[in-house]
């Protein structure tokens, strides 16, 4: 069986990024991982999707995981957002990473330039052959465009050692069942969607990355361990009860533009994004407001 650290069971947060005029504010970064440890959280995902990668230069980019593994100080796992979709730049941000003292390293499939499955798994495992670095795939095809076939996942799972987990976005049960079916037992399965942790984990995954967690880190973090314990008629209680959060925080506008908004309105960040994502219109934030009242979030 592999090391818990390489099967990145349990719940892991995917960090907003805070800006203040138009710089990283590393204060609020700070304050922000201390807020996602005291809440149970396993590990941290700075510089994903929901970190805004896209808008980060490579010095930026750099600069923001070595914050997290400065600041995290071996108190959770430190899994750096480092895929893109040229290789060599994967390559490059992760031998960084790595140097920097990162635990692993979050690879997204690459996007926009929709390679074949032939391309999926040579990217991949160039990116492997590079790092001595754990690796957690990131199938996301709402973004990508393209998804990690099942059948890729394993065929890198068998010829690349470091390459131990995959997080799972595209939204679909039945994409739980196919990836148990061909990934080795201790091959960690993460769910990548918030609303979908416990059927995700009802059909075998063992984990989540997870958006709302910046949020209610404590929350998620418990929904996850009532899943692992096998508890799942508490962990619908939970579900039922946070389920609108989960999806207000999903669709009120594109993710991280909500997320960051709640953290910036409890205070702990400024909601400043970089274009070109834009703030959530009035309506938009009164809905997350009243929102958060609702779920006593906000004074």
């Amino acid at each position: 069986m592999l090391p818990t650290i390489m099967r990145f069971t349990g719940t892991h947060t995917a960090l907003i990024t805070p800006f203040r005029d138009g710089q990283i504010d590393a204060p609020a970064f700070k304050s922000l991982i201390d807020r996602q440890i005291a809440g149970g959280i396993d590990g941290i995902v700075p510089v994903g999707t929901t970190g805004e990668s896209p808008t980060l230069d490579m010095e930026e980019h750099i600069e923001v995981v070595r914050l997290a593994v400065e600041y995290a100080a071996g108190r959770c796992l430190v899994i750096a957002g480092t895929g893109a979709n040229s290789t060599s730049e994967a390559i490059e941000l992760t031998e960084a990473a790595e140097k920097i003292g990162a635990d692993a390293t979050l690879q997204v499939c690459p996007y926009y330039n929709k390679p074949s499955q032939e391309g999926v798994y040579l990217h991949y495992r160039a990116i492997a052959e590079s790092t001595n670095l754990p690796v957690m795939l990131y199938s996301v095809p709402g973004r990508s465009g393209i998804e990690i076939a099942p059948e890729t996942a394993a065929r890198l799972a068998a010829d690349c050692p470091t390459i131990t987990a995959i997080k799972e976005a595209g939204g679909s049960v039945d994409r739980i069942n196919q990836l148990v079916s061909v990934l080795p037992e201790d091959f960690g399965i993460l769910s990548g969607d918030d609303p979908l942790t416990l059927p995700f984990m009802a059909c075998g995954a063992n984990g989540l990355v997870s958006v709302a967690s910046n949020l209610i880190p404590d929350v998620m973090s418990k929904l996850v361990r009532t899943c692992l314990a096998g508890d799942f008629a508490d962990a619908l209680a939970q579900q039922k009860q946070y389920y609108p959060l989960f999806r207000g925080l999903m669709s009120l506008d594109t993710n991280p533009v909500p997320i960051k908004s709640a953290v910036a309105l409890q205070g702990h960040c400024s909601s400043e994004l970089r274009l070109p994502l834009a703030p959530l219109s009035d309506e938009a934030n009164e809905k997350l407001i009243a929102l958060m009242k609702e779920f006593k979030l906000l004074s």
